[in-house]
Parts: C-alpha cells; sequence; structure tokens
C-alpha cells in the first residue's frame, strides 16, 4: 500500500469475524475513504500505515461486520414512545399507582402520555378506560400499548378527541364499545389511534430532529452500524434527516421503507416508485411496507381459523387481491416490499402473491415481517421463492412458555406452539433478518442476539424459554444481524461482512457474540461503532 494510497484508519489486536468465506477470520483491518481497503494480520499493519493514519488497538475485542436492526421505527418511536414507560407494569395495581403519581405531577392543561403497555397487565380483563381513570383523577391520559396497533385513552381524552361511539374506517380499525354502544378507550390499529392526533400534545420539529439524532447516537452506542426504517408515513422525516446531514452526520446507515396502505391507487403506487430516488448520504428510502393485518392480543392477525374471541379472520387489506395488485405494480418497477404479517392466513397471503410472480428476479424482491405463528407446510416456501423472513426474537417477552399469557391464550396451544420459528425458517434454507421493532422491544441488538440464542430475555435465567427448540446458535444470530440483513435488501456485495471494497461499518464487542455465554453477551461492553469509516461511539 503507497502512501497515495495510505488507510485513515486501522483497527488491530482484535479477531475478526470477518463472515467472508474466502477469509473467515483475520486480526486487523485497513480503512480508506469509508471503505475496506485490507484485511490481514498485525505483521500487514506496517505496510498499511502512513504518516496520517490512526491506528486503533482493539485489545483483544472481536470485530465484526456493523450490526444492522433489520426492523426499526426511530421516528415513529421519537413520537410514540414519549412520557411515561409503562414497560415494567405487570399488573393493574402497578399501573395505576404509575399513572397516579404522573397525574399529581402533572401541571394545568397536562395530558400523562405514556406508552409500553403490556397487554398482560390487565390480567386477562378487557381493556377499559374506567379501570385507569379514577388514579388519574380527571388528568386526560393517552396509553399507547407495547404492540404500537393500539391503544386506551381515559375518559376525559375520549371527550375531548370527540370520540363518542364507534366509527367506521376504510382499514381494519375499531373504537371497542361496549354492549350499549359507549367507547371503552380501546383503540384498535392506526386508524382509530389517529383519532387522538388533533388534541393530543405534539413537540416541535426542532424538539423531534434533536430527540432523534439524540436516539440515533444511543443505537450506535449499543453496536448498530443501521437500521431497516419501516416509518415514513410522515413526510417531514426526510426533511429531518437532510437537516441533520446539513450540520453533520448520522451516526447510522437508515434504509426507509414508506408505508402503502390500503385504498392506495395506481397514482399512489407511482409516487411510491418515484420515491426510490430518495437520498442523502447515510440515509436512502429503499422499499415500500405493507400491513396484511394487526396484531395476535389486538385480535386483527389474520388466523386462517378464528382466535378464542372469534376473531382474526379478516385481513387489514379489506380486499386482498388489490393488495397482491399493488404489490406486483412494485415488482414490475423493481421496488422492493415488506410485508407485515403475523398471522398464518397473512403469511400465506403473502408468499402466495410472491408464487404470482412468473419473473424469479420479481420474487426475490421481498421479505416478510414478525411470522409470529406459521404451519409446516409454509416454511419450506420462504427459500423456494426467495422471500426473506424478518422476526424479533424479543417479542418473545410478552409470551409465556405455559402459553398462560394474552398472545398464547387467544391462538391456543397447538398455534402458540409455533412461535416465532426462527430456527425451523434457517433450517428450511431462508434468509433470516433479526431485528428489534423498535419501540416495541428495546433496540438493543445485544438482547436482539442473545435473545434468539436464550428465546428469553438475558439476564434472567429464572423465565423458562419459549419454544426452545427454535434457538438459534451464535453464528446464526450474528449472521441475522449482519450477512443476511444485508442480502434481505440487495446490498450483499457492499455490506454484511468484512472484506475489501466493503462498507467500513463495523462493530466490536468486548466479548466474542458467536461463543461467549448469551447472558454475558447481553450486557458485554460495546469497544467501538464505525460507520462508514467514521467511529461514531468508542468505549
Amino acid at each position: 500500500m503507497s502512501r497515495s494510497t495510505a488507510a485513515d484508519t486501522i483497527l488491530t489486536g482484535a479477531r475478526v469475524r470477518t463472515l467472508d468465506p474466502d477469509r473467515p477470520s483475520a486480526h486487523a483491518v485497513a480503512v480508506k475513504d469509508g471503505r475496506i481497503v485490507a484485511v490481514g494480520d498485525a505483521a500487514d499493519v506496517p505496510d498499511w500505515r502512513g504518516a496520517h493514519t490512526e491506528v486503533v488497538d482493539l485489545t483483544g475485542a472481536t470485530l465484526t461486520p456493523g450490526l444492522v436492526d433489520g426492523h426499526s421505527h426511530p421516528y415513529l418511536g421519537v413520537l410514540t414512545a414519549a412520557g411515561l414507560d409503562l414497560s415494567g407494569c405487570r399488573d393493574l395495581d402497578a399501573l395505576r399507582a404509575a399513572l397516579a403519581a404522573a397525574a399529581r405531577a402533572a401541571g394545568p392543561g397536562d395530558w400523562v402520555l405514556a406508552h409500553g403497555l403490556d397487554h398482560n397487565a390487565f390480567g386477562g380483563r378487557p381493556v377499559h378506560h374506567e379501570l385507569i381513570d379514577p388514579a388519574l383523577d380527571g388528568v386526560p391520559a393517552f396509553i399507547r400499548l407495547y404492540d404500537g396497533h393500539s391503544g386506551l385513552a381515559s375518559g376525559p381524552a375520549l371527550a375531548a378527541a370527540g370520540i363518542d361511539g364507534p366509527r367506521r374506517f376504510e382499514q381494519r380499525a375499531q373504537v371497542v364499545c361496549d354492549a350499549d354502544g359507549r367507547p371503552t378507550g380501546h383503540l384498535v390499529e392506526f386508524a382509530a389511534m389517529s383519532l387522538m392526533d388533533d388534541v393530543l400534545p405534539r413537540e416541535s420539529a426542532a424538539v423531534r430532529r434533536a430527540r432523534l439524532l439524540a436516539l440515533l447516537r444511543d443505537m450506535a452506542a449499543t453496536g448498530l452500524t443501521g437500521a431497516h426504517v419501516m416509518d415514513l408515513q410522515e413526510p417531514e422525516v426526510l426533511g429531518l434527516l437532510a437537516g441533520i446531514e446539513e450540520d453533520g452526520e448520522l451516526p447510522m446507515r437508515l434504509r426507509i421503507a414508506p408505508w402503502c396502505m390500503p385504498g392506495t391507487d395506481e397514482e399512489g403506487l407511482d409516487h411510491l416508485i418515484e420515491s426510490q430516488r430518495a437520498h442523502g448520504r447515510r440515509w436512502r428510502v429503499g422499499g415500500v411496507k405493507f400491513f396484511m393485518d394487526g396484531t395476535v392480543e389486538g385480535g386483527t392477525a389474520w388466523l386462517e381459523h378464528a382466535d378464542c374471541h372469534g376473531q382474526g379472520t379478516e385481513a387489514f387489506w379489506p380486499d386482498p387481491a388489490a393488495y397482491t395488485r399493488a404489490v406486483h405494480h412494485l415488482a414490475h418497477a423493481g421496488v422492493r416490499t415488506v410485508t407485515h404479517a403475523i398471522g398464518d392466513a397473512a403469511v400465506r397471503h403473502v408468499l402466495d402473491t410472491v408464487e404470482l410472480l412468473a419473473d424469479p428476479r420479481q420474487r426475490s424482491l421481498h421479505r416478510i415481517e414478525h411470522i409470529e405463528t406459521v404451519p409446516d407446510g409454509q416454511l419450506p416456501r420462504f427459500a423456494r421463492l426467495g422471500v426473506a423472513a424478518s422476526m424479533q426474537p424479543t417479542h418473545l417477552a410478552y409470551t409465556r412458555a405455559d402459553h398462560r399469557d394474552e398472545w398464547s391464550l387467544r391462538l391456543g396451544e397447538e398455534r402458540a406452539d409455533r412461535a416465532w420459528r426462527c430456527r425451523d425458517l434457517r433450517d428450511a434454507g431462508a434468509t433470516l433478518v433479526l431485528g428489534s421493532d423498535w419501540p416495541i422491544a428495546h433496540y438493543d441488538p445485544r438482547e436482539v442476539l442473545a435473545t434468539a440464542r436464550l428465546r428469553r430475555l438475558p439476564g434472567r435465567p429464572e423465565v423458562e424459554p419459549v419454544t426452545a427448540e427454535q434457538a438459534l446458535t451464535g453464528l446464526m444470530a450474528l449472521e441475522g444481524c449482519t450477512s443476511h440483513a444485508a442480502r434481505a435488501v440487495g446490498e450483499q456485495d457492499v455490506a454484511g461482512r468484512i472484506a475489501p471494497g466493503y462498507r467500513a461499518d463495523l462493530t466490536a464487542f468486548a466479548v466474542d457474540p458467536v461463543t461467549a455465554p448469551a447472558d454475558e453477551l447481553g450486557e458485554a461492553p460495546v469497544v467501538l461503532t464505525m460507520t462508514g469509516g467514521t467511529v461514531v461511539h468508542r468505549m
């Protein structure tokens, strides 16, 4: 390497897991102009070094390709994960105590905003504002449940929004009402929750921009160098990202899939195709997000057979054939799609939609998100059709091995036994992307990697694993956040491995993420995060 081509940065003293089959391991990596230019050993370092090269000694850390969150909502999370975090509330007493404390601290005209509430906190009772109103003492409140697809509005909040009975929606959504037609406060799916938008407190664009940048920096500190972002329903998102890049750099790469909702016509689809041109230095629009169903707990997952409440037999798109036509329109234009499909009928319909495409190149443009329950017969179709599976292991925290949780009780034993079949999909040859779905679960990829191996959250050895036979190996889990994440978006030639010519997106752990005990990995220090050749976090 000549002086003119000397590296900008050399990372040495590490165990390098390259995920490159031509050279699986190394001890040093050279970076120049945001790309990896050499991979080798300590003896190679003098040849790569120039007068201005920075040499970083990782002193025994394990260096891997940069971690990517395969499913995240950073902007939507900034909007919705505001206020009181209720994720620690396990029952109604804890919920009421938390809300009462927040109500006492509220000033005149303030609201109590909260998020992350587990359906299991209601102890099997129907979600109803009467369960929380006394604790709030008249302060209006809106609580987003952990699934992101439902919320609970207090009585005063319902009154402020003018919600006094059932509503009709073009999408599958519901203002849940009692036998007398009075709203319970339970708002199911986006269209119903959006009825609150006009009355909820809203931050300025400047505050949201600052919070978004702070969030991305925090994410980078956990080892993330990128995320597949599923929330461009707000046009201002790209403006915020462009504004951040005017003043500096994003600490992570963001690949954004705007939403396509039921009722989108051909003009709207063409607009989505045109939007694929939008990009910055570290962000770009890439793909389109669909919803084929909602959630199991909300009764809106699309199932082959109804759940225990007689719900779950309808798709999010009232006309599933319209979904198929929309996906085909985009595929013919070469646009990738990602589809939220939790229930077995939703997964089947997405696979059916892809199978109808005659061109194998168009089939390989698609992936399915979540896949919470799926029968044996659908598993081999993923690899055969080239459809990637995108799953979130940390969602297991909302279920229990004994099936005494809202998700399992709604589905019944047979379907609950098919929960999050990560290992079966990998063994069937599918590309398997792992992510967090933040703010539904925490964005920390160490939790994702560890939970994929443990089938429970790290640091909770007393918790029985959920469908333990679905555990991934340490290498499979790492691939889910690196090489498989790259393959799922067609970036396997530039990302997901440590090799010359690839992006210099790198993560260094204090432990080996493949062989270290998973509970230890869950809290292991991240020594360094590098995005595009720039160190964005250093311990």
